[in-house]
């Protein structure tokens, strides 16, 4: 009860600071980013650790300057998460830009599946799409009772959008996709070996889902990237042209497809990558763990 007590603490005064003027609301995130890098060690350790095994190449240097840049991002977009939560409409609108939305057009009223990798601007990009046309997504329930409300209000308060939970299985995705309610997937989570394929990212084995190719083959979905990509003035997302082929082919060269394309999205801004996740947690028979 008491822990339930520090969260809601915690929630007003971020929604308290997310009034502040944009440029407050981004300093100061990014301040406190820098100090979760040199506190938070465990996670500090899984970034770097996901760092050198994608980029051995990298000098030593690079990898933890990468790193300290994630977390001032990785903090600041949850500072900036409650403007999203909680802001107007109108505010939404200035602080995200949306870019190719007539590849979604297109598809309007047909089984869609936004596939939305794990770039800390994805609360910011995939709110800002909502405003355009609602959507069902898939969440985990957080330990916090009080926090999994906020989120899950937050992220489902424009456009009739639709809250599914992960352990429910697939069903509920199908079936808001033959209701034509678009479907947010995040696809790049290690989620165990279930359900998933070990194909390269960044050339290392990473279980990968297979949800989906599944999907866009059981409902004839159209898969249409969406990145959301941090900038100083706020933040763009941008949705590229349907997959031709993606629902036909085989589920391992479907899942490298999604992950060659994460890879080209990573390396245009590496820092907002979701690093601090334990990516490479499930490992093939017989290999180590990496953490």
């Amino acid at each position: 009860m008491k822990a339930e007590w520090g969260v809601r603490f915690g929630v007003a005064l971020l929604r308290a600071i997310a009034l502040l003027p944009y440029g407050v609301v981004r300093r100061v995130g990014a301040a406190v980013g820098e100090l979760a890098y040199w506190l938070a060690a465990p996670r500090r350790r899984v970034t770097l650790v996901n760092l050198e095994r994608c980029f051995p190449h990298w000098s030593p240097q690079r990898r933890r300057a990468v790193a300290r840049g994630h977390f001032r991002a990785f903090i600041r977009s949850f500072f900036e998460r409650f403007i999203f939560w909680y802001a107007s409409p109108d505010r939404i609108r200035r602080l995200c830009r949306i870019e190719g939305i007539e590849h979604f057009e297109v598809h309007r009223g047909k089984p869609v599946i936004l596939l939305s990798p794990h770039f800390v601007g994805i609360d910011a990009g995939g709110i800002r799409v909502q405003l355009e046309a609602g959507f069902a997504s898939i969440y985990a329930r957080q330990k916090s009772p009080v926090l999994t409300e906020v989120m899950t209000r937050g992220r489902s308060r424009f456009g009739g959008s639709r809250m599914l939970l992960r352990n429910a299985g697939l069903r509920p995705a199908v079936k808001a996709l033959r209701e034509g309610l678009p479907l947010m997937l995040l696809p790049d989570m290690d989620l165990g070996a279930r359900d998933a394929v070990f194909v390269p990212f960044f050339g290392v084995p990473a279980a990968t889902v297979t949800s989906v190719s599944r999907l866009a083959q059981i409902t004839g979905a159209a898969v249409i990237p969406c990145v959301t990509r941090m900038t100083r003035k706020g933040y763009v997302v941008r949705l590229y042209p349907a997959w031709v082929g993606f629902a036909e082919a085989d589920s391992a060269v479907a899942a490298r497809r999604m992950n060659a394309f994460i890879e080209e999205r990573v390396l245009e801004t590496p820092e907002q990558y979701l690093w601090s996740h334990k990516r490479f947690k499930t490992r093939p028979p017989g290999e180590s763990g990496f953490y």
